[in-house]
């Protein structure tokens, strides 16, 4: 009798001590609040369009014989779109740009496009009327990424469909950046994934994962040709309640890996800011928030503002070893509206300051400084 009650106490208090623990994973948080006006983790005022060109999602990288890489969300100049769509939810494929100084930039024009490299589920495109039959339908190609895989010596391109058609994976099959780009195995018939802002990080050991919107993750095949296991949920310490947040991104810096992310600050009734957000009324600016962990697939600590009015953005180091990031001027919400022109890519100079990602204010001025474009 003893014994029977001592096994149920025992019982009782491992569910009690089960559920506290519990409690107490569910209730570590990352803090919502929104430093807006902190000019030490705030986009530099001095920085400005590199080109004139529309673009979201900028995305920067030095390839491995120094040059350097921009790709991002683009829209077709001239192009003249129905009043249902926005402006940038139309275009006709991949734009590339080079440069060799970060300040000068050549096109190297449509190196992916709808009509000569798409595959037939990648045409359909999205109906202008969601939920209606009509022959009316756009196409846009979002957040692209270029990536070289160093182990592989190869480069990959992730990139989004509108309209929730997913995101997939392009390789190089000529080993140069600018292609021509063709679909890996995974995903000739079907998304590789079924959401968007899809990113890819190579780890030291040559391991090749895929990051996703909704924090998802997945290692691919050594080959590159697929996912190797199913996308599995990263492991974060989240706001509470947790907010939609875009851009993820990943690096590895100092022995940790560093997630990006990027969510919008509000303005709070009490004019204190949050990222902490219900619908889209009071939104202030796209900032960068970070978490590091010891393993890729996490547990990632809380949450801090790196970049605020950068996002979405990814970093990448020059020649120097010196880290950027990029930028793009979003034209959403009150910082918005300060911005004399929006959808335009920029770079901000950005150092590590205890482990910390924060804007490099002293390069950032030196490099707009002696900005000329040609």
């Amino acid at each position: 009798m003893v014994n029977r009650l001592v096994i149920v106490l025992f019982c009782c208090f491992s569910v009690v001590s089960n559920a506290q623990e519990e409690h107490v994973l569910n209730t570590n948080y990352s803090d919502p609040t929104a430093p807006v006006g902190d000019s030490s983790v705030t986009a530099p005022s001095v920085i400005k369009p590199v080109i004139d060109v529309w673009m979201r999602d900028t995305y920067v990288t030095q390839g491995p014989y120094g040059n350097y890489y921009m790709i991002g969300t683009t829209a077709n100049k001239g192009k003249v779109v129905p009043a249902e769509i926005k402006y940038g939810d139309y275009n006709s494929g991949l734009f590339l740009w080079k440069s060799r100084d970060l300040k000068n930039w050549d096109s190297l024009g449509l190196i992916w496009s709808y009509r000569d490299d798409a595959a037939q589920w990648q045409k359909k495109g999205a109906a202008i009327i969601p939920n209606k039959s009509s022959d009316l339908v756009y196409r846009a190609l979002w957040a692209p990424e270029l990536h070289y895989i160093k182990s592989k010596k190869k480069w990959l391109i992730a990139v989004s469909l509108n309209g929730k058609q997913g995101s997939f994976i392009l390789e190089s099959i000529s080993g140069k950046p600018e292609g021509p780009y063709r679909n890996i195995e995974g995903n000739k018939e079907k998304p590789i994934f079924n959401g968007i802002d899809l990113s890819i990080f190579e780890d030291i050991d040559g391991a090749v994962y895929l990051i996703a919107h909704n924090h998802f993750i997945a290692r691919m095949k050594d080959d590159l040709s697929d996912i190797a296991e199913p996308y599995t949920k990263i492991k974060e310490t989240p706001y509470n309640p947790e907010p939609y947040i875009e851009g993820v991104y990943v690096v590895r810096h100092d022995k940790k890996y560093h997630l990006m992310q990027t969510v919008w600050s509000v303005k709070q009734s009490d004019d204190t800011y949050s990222f902490l957000r219900k619908g889209n009324k009071n939104l202030n600016s796209y900032d960068v928030v970070v978490a590091e962990s010891d393993n890729i697939y996490g547990p990632y600590g809380e949450r801090y503002p790196a970049i605020m009015a950068g996002g979405h953005n990814n970093l990448f180091q020059d020649r120097d070893g010196k880290w950027w990031s990029t930028t793009f001027f979003n034209p959403r919400g009150i910082q918005g509206k300060k911005f004399d022109v929006t959808c335009r890519p920029a770079l901000i100079p950005v150092k590590w300051v205890n482990g910390k990602i924060r804007p490099d204010q002293e390069r950032t001025q030196e490099f707009y400084n002696t900005f000329i474009k040609k």
